[in-house]
């Protein structure tokens, strides 16, 4: 009607190989705010599984106190049903190794205070060749909702090669038609990319990987492979690398707490897949460590991503904490001891004099001026909690001022040097071009490589950032794919679609409070060769320092549903857009709204207002909008009519008011398609 769904531009476009902004839908068939844990039958045990086992696993995980950590899900995979549907064409438990039906197993683990799991397969058979749901999917929905089922594994095998997208769609719909909330894990391999389409879907979490494997060699292949997808993982949507092998045997205790850590960082699902019955005292200890489980269900504003591969098997992974902190992981996959570094700065700590050091597998806690160090042992990690503790450097002075002319914390970059004012060129210093993104170039601004990232520090005195960014045209025609982001304090506040060779995107990032600013430039996952990627005329603009804070409203009227937080204005239901996308930059937080609205928002002690405001893309190009900020019968900040294209930029100062309305006009056309973002809203108080 009004709109035109971003996932199906996904779908129409992926198919002549060009790459589209994710699509997601906000609410999954099941919100999880934190990722689920629990236990799954597959890793240790296969088809080797039975009432007894599950009863016996649950009866495990409350006697181990795994259930206070949080491990609540008890999962039983393949081969529990039995071999055919019953004369209803209804999924039957396997007789001999489930005699009591499913339900009554699960009122035995809800009896635990437990959640109960199962599995089935988006096809026409599971992959032990049991039924699949495939064209069952409203009758098998229902009976697993008449069971008491509270998590559903849906696996991928037997397909018959019919789009991902469409088939667990199929299966999310009917899941939540059946009014029961039931975590939706979609278990496709990594298929089509289900980062892009999964919560469109209605999907909790989406595999990302194949399967995991009890060996070194695996965990850290899923791992590399979670690189680059940091962007599309946020409460109630969850990138999966696949369970935990903890306590299987086919690796070290020392591997066995690296494969914990990192799982734990890259906020994945902590699923175990070993025998809680009968574990060792190193698996126990591992499993439950409080310091580091509570990391993996803490959102600090983005997922952990790699931060630096130091090479030679040495790197350096990252996670911003809810309390402003940051999670670290020094990763040795080398043959030998080796001594790993990185700095607060590259973590995104920087400015300030001093930091504290908290190990989470030792409880040792140390401090240090900027340099964080620690011998890894071969296959190992160390896993620290780093938070500032000394005095904070003076904010950036009142102005608007070239990323290029300034003094960076700290930057990093794929190939040679950052350099300033020129395109990256060869691996020597200063050895770029004119910085130039299609036919446009530029005098002031960023040379980068995938992968690539440099470190500011504002102070939380700064309000916006603006760049121009793009594949530098020294690459040549049809080379290089990279993707833009931009984090404060470690938290995702802007990223590009994946850019290719071409003209350049407008990227407008509110940054307000922000003590720290790391401009980041990604892989695609596609390789780094020919990743030359420009920030053209990168520059901040500055004012008086202040703390951010979220922009929540006391009222509001739209002309299309509700507005809708942190996501677009979709349709007429509550919770139904998707990301907010301007211009092809995606924001992870905001307000989606449409024409005719106003926004009541209570600023009492805030000084500023910033927004990167525009048509949001899933309007496909329609809808003409105006941006206007007023308190107090006083306009602060108006655009003017704004149709499709780059974000614009309102900031307002709102010293001494108490009430703001964000008002969003009809162009003059018609309200259809006004759909209307105030992309990173945030205030500085």
């Amino acid at each position: 009607m009004r709109r035109i769904l971003r996932t199906l531009i996904v779908l129409a476009v992926g198919a002549a190989g060009l790459i589209s902004p994710p699509a997601r839908a906000a609410t999954p068939v099941t919100p999880t705010a934190t990722p689920p844990m629990g236990w799954n039958s597959w890793n240790h045990f296969g088809c080797d599984i039975n009432e007894s086992l599950i009863k016996g696993i649950a009866d495990s995980m409350v006697a181990n106190g795994l259930d206070r950590l949080g491990y609540k899900y008890v999962n039983i995979d393949d081969c529990w049903m039995a071999s055919n549907r019953d004369s209803s064409g209804h999924l039957q438990a396997d007789p001999t190794r489930f005699p009591s039906g499913i339900k009554a197993v699960a009122d035995y683990v809800h009896g635990k205070g437990l959640k109960l799991g199962i599995y089935e397969s988006a096809g026409t058979a599971t992959c032990a060749g049991r039924p699949g749901s495939l064209d069952h999917e409203t009758t098998d929905a229902a009976s697993f909702a008449d069971w008491g089922v509270d998590y559903l594994k849906y696996d991928n095998c037997n397909n018959q090669g019919r789009p991902a997208a469409q088939r667990y769609k199929t299966m999310g719909d009917a899941l939540k038609a059946t009014g029961r909330p039931i975590v939706y894990s979609l278990c496709n391999w990594g298929e089509d990319s289900p980062w892009l389409f999964g919560p469109g879907t209605g999907g909790s979490l989406w595999r990302t990987t194949g399967d995991i494997s009890d060996s070194w060699s695996s965990m850290t292949s899923n791992l590399d492979q979670q690189a680059g997808l940091e962007p599309f993982s946020h409460p109630g949507a969850w990138n999966d690398p696949d369970m935990l092998e903890v306590g299987n045997g086919g690796m070290t205790d020392t591997e066995y707490r690296a494969h914990f850590s990192l799982w734990a960082l890259l906020n994945a699902p902590l699923i175990l897949g070993n025998d809680l019955r009968s574990m060792s005292a190193a698996t126990k200890a591992i499993i439950t460590n409080p310091d580091v489980v509570a990391v993996d269900q803490d959102w600090g504003g983005s997922q952990g991503r790699r931060m630096r591969d130091l090479g030679g098997g040495l790197q350096v992974w990252a996670k911003p904490m809810s309390d402003g902190s940051v999670t670290t992981v020094l990763l040795n996959r080398s043959a030998s001891a080796a001594t790993v570094a990185t700095s607060a700065a590259e973590l995104g700590l920087g400015g300030s004099s001093s930091y504290g050091l908290r190990d989470l597998w030792s409880g040792t806690t140390s401090t240090t001026s900027g340099t964080i160090s620690s011998s890894v042992p071969s296959h190992g990690a160390v896993m620290y909690r780093v938070t500032r503790a000394g005095t904070s450097q003076a904010a950036q002075a009142a102005g608007t001022y070239q990323v290029s002319d300034l003094t960076w914390l700290a930057s990093s970059n794929g190939w040679g040097p950052v350099e300033r004012d020129r395109s990256n060129g060869e691996q020597a210093s200063g050895d770029g071009k004119t910085l130039t993104i299609g036919t446009t170039t530029y005098a002031k601004g960023l040379g980068a490589h995938a992968d690539s990232a440099v470190h500011l520090w504002l102070g939380g005195s700064c309000s916006r950032f603006t760049a121009d960014v793009g594949i530098d045209s020294e690459v040549g025609s049809g080379h290089g794919s990279v993707r833009f982001a931009v984090y404060g304090d470690g938290r995702l506040i802007a990223y590009t679609d994946v850019k290719s060779y071409g003209a350049a995107t407008r990227l407008v990032a509110p940054v307000g409070g922000a003590r720290t600013l790391e401009l980041r430039a990604t892989d695609a996952r596609d390789g780094i060769n020919y990743d030359h990627a420009d920030w053209g005329n990168a520059s901040i603009t500055c004012g008086a320092a202040g703390t951010a804070r979220g922009v929540t409203w006391t009222t509001s009227s739209n002309g299309w549903g509700p507005a809708e937080h942190d996501q677009s204005n979709g349709e007429t239901a509550a919770g139904d857009g998707q990301v907010l996308n301007v211009g092809g930059v995606d924001y992870p937080s905001g307000i989606g709204t449409h024409s005719q609205g106003d926004i009541t928002v209570d600023v009492s002690g805030c000084t500023r207002f910033t927004a990167a405001v525009g048509i949001d893309a899933e309007t496909a190009g329609k809808g003409s909008v105006s941006f206007t900020v007023t308190a107090d019968g006083t306009t602060l900040a108006s655009t003017g009519t704004l149709t499709s294209g780059a974000a614009t930029t309102v900031d307002a100062d709102v010293t001494g008011h108490s009430t703001l309305h964000l008002v969003v006009g009809d162009g003059g056309d018609g309200t259809s398609y006004d759909h209307a973002d105030w992309a990173g809203a945030r205030l500085v108080c």
